[in-house]
C-alpha cells in the first residue's frame, strides 16, 4: 500500500482527487491532505513524515506546486504534479517530478503513475525507511536477533555471539565471542531490557551475562568463568538468585 499526501487548494478538487486516488486503485492510502500549501510544507519537513509519494496541484494562489517543489528539502519522495492544464506536462518533468496527471484523473493514466512511483520507491529507500524494514523483519523472525543501534548503524546479533556487558557509568561494553566489543551510550539498565531474560542474566551491578556461557562457578570466592576464560563477579545480593536460577 503506497501511502500518499496530497496538496491542492481547492477544497472541492482535493476531495474529488482523494475519491479517485482511492476508488481507481486499492494501492493508495491518503495519509494526509492540505489545501495551504504552506501547512504542507510544515508536514513533510518533519522526519516522522515520510510518504511514498506526493500528489500536487499546479495551480495555487499563494504558491504554485512549482515553488513548493523548490522550497521543499526532503525530497526523498516522487511528486505527481497534478493539473487541468497539459502545457504544464514538460515544465513539470523539468521540476522533479516523476509524472503528471491530467485533471480529470484516468484510470489508465493512474495505473501507469502508480507503476512509476513503485520503481522510483524500489530505488531509493531512505534510511529510515530501510532501518524500519530491518527492525519488522527482525521483530517477525522466527528466531529473533538481537538489535543494537549504534554508530548511527544497526547490528544484529544471535544470543550465542554474546558473552558478557560490562557497565562503565553511562557507556556499556558487549563482549562478544569473536573477540570484538561494541561500545553503547547505554546504561546497563537498557542494554538488560534489550536482551532476552530466558538466557542473560545481571549478576553483578556492572556485569550481565550469557548464561549459555558460563563453564564454571566459584563459589567460594564468589565469581564464574566464562566459556572464554573471562572471571566475572557475582554480588552477594545476587549470589542466591543466581544459584536458584542455575
Amino acid at each position: 500500500m503506497l501511502e500518499a499526501v496530497i496538496v491542492d487548494d481547492e477544497i472541492k478538487a482535493l476531495q474529488s482527487l482523494t475519491w479517485e486516488l482511492t476508488n481507481f486503485s486499492d494501492e493508495i492510502k491518503i495519509v494526509a491532505s492540505f489545501t495551504n500549501p504552506i501547512e504542507a510544507l510544515a508536514y513533510l519537513e518533519k522526519k516522522e513524515n515520510t510518504p511514498d509519494c506526493l500528489f500536487l496541484d499546479i495551480e495555487m494562489p499563494t504558491m504554485d506546486g512549482f515553488q513548493f517543489i523548490q522550497k521543499l528539502k526532503n525530497k526523498e519522495f516522487p511528486v505527481v504534479i497534478t493539473t487541468a492544464y497539459n502545457q504544464y506536462a514538460i515544465k513539470a518533468m523539468k521540476h522533479e517530478a516523476i509524472d503528471y496527471l491530467l485533471k480529470p484523473i484516468d484510470s489508465d493514466d493512474l495505473g501507469e503513475t502508480i507503476e512509476k512511483i513503485k520503481k522510483f520507491n524500489a530505488r531509493t529507500i531512505t534510511t529510515e525507511k530501510l532501518e524500519k524494514i530491518l527492525l519488522n523483519f527482525n521483530a517477525s523472525s522466527i528466531q529473533k536477533k538481537i538489535t543494537i543501534n549504534t554508530d548511527g548503524k544497526l547490528v544484529f546479533l544471535q544470543s550465542d555471539q554474546i558473552l558478557y556487558v560490562e557497565s562503565d557509568g553511562n557507556y556499556s561494553t558487549i563482549f562478544l565471542t569473536d573477540g570484538h566489543k561494541i561500545v553503547l551510550t547505554k546504561k546497563l539498565k537498557e542494554v538488560n531490557e534489550i536482551l532476552p531474560s530466558d538466557c542473560f542474566y545481571r549478576i553483578h551491578n556492572s556485569y550481565i551475562i550469557n548464561l549459555n556461557k558460563i563453564k564454571e562457578f566459584i563459589k567460594t570466592d564468589g565469581y564464574i568463568i566464562l566459556e572464554s576464560n573471562h572471571k566475572i563477579p557475582v554480588s552477594r545480593q545476587k549470589k542466591s538468585d543466581f544459584l536458584d536460577l542455575i
